[in-house]
């Protein structure tokens, strides 16, 4: 003879089985959407610094380019890069000569130039601009 009392224990059984892999898929599913948020995070972090360092490396790239030339003349120019050309990106360099200044032993410094490098571009419809400057003693790079 079987008691009725012992099947009552196994449906609960079955219940809480099921009540378990529910709260498993769930603890599960949270973590899972957390990592795909750190990882999207991540990736958008990376885009970023990559841009950055694009701007930075083509901003050193005219300024050094400026200072090469061996005679500085006053004035501004503005370069369309083709490179970021979905961008809008342009590169202004402009050069101005300074007034003249006292090096620390009293001695005049004149021809000394103010090479300033201005990138201007788009990014996701919003205006965006980065600058990078340096002085320049024309006479020490004269024959």
């Amino acid at each position: 003879m079987r008691l009725p009392s012992h099947r009552a224990p196994k449906r609960r059984r079955k219940g809480f089985l099921l009540l378990e892999v529910l709260l498993a898929l769930a603890v599960f599913m949270s973590a899972a959407t957390g990592f795909a948020v750190a990882l999207h995070q991540t990736a958008d972090l990376a885009s970023t610094a990559q841009r950055k360092l694009k701007m930075t490396r083509l901003l050193e790239s005219a300024l050094a380019e400026a200072m090469s030339y061996p005679v500085l003349e006053e004035g501004t120019t503005s370069v369309a890069v083709d490179e970021m050309s979905d961008a809008g990106l342009e590169i202004e360099t402009t050069v101005e000569l300074l007034e003249e200044m006292e090096n620390e032993d009293g001695q005049l410094l004149q021809e000394m130039y103010r090479i300033e490098v201005v990138a201007r571009w788009f990014d996701n419809a919003v205006a965006r601009e980065q600058m990078a400057e340096t002085w320049r003693y024309s006479r020490l790079y004269q024959p």
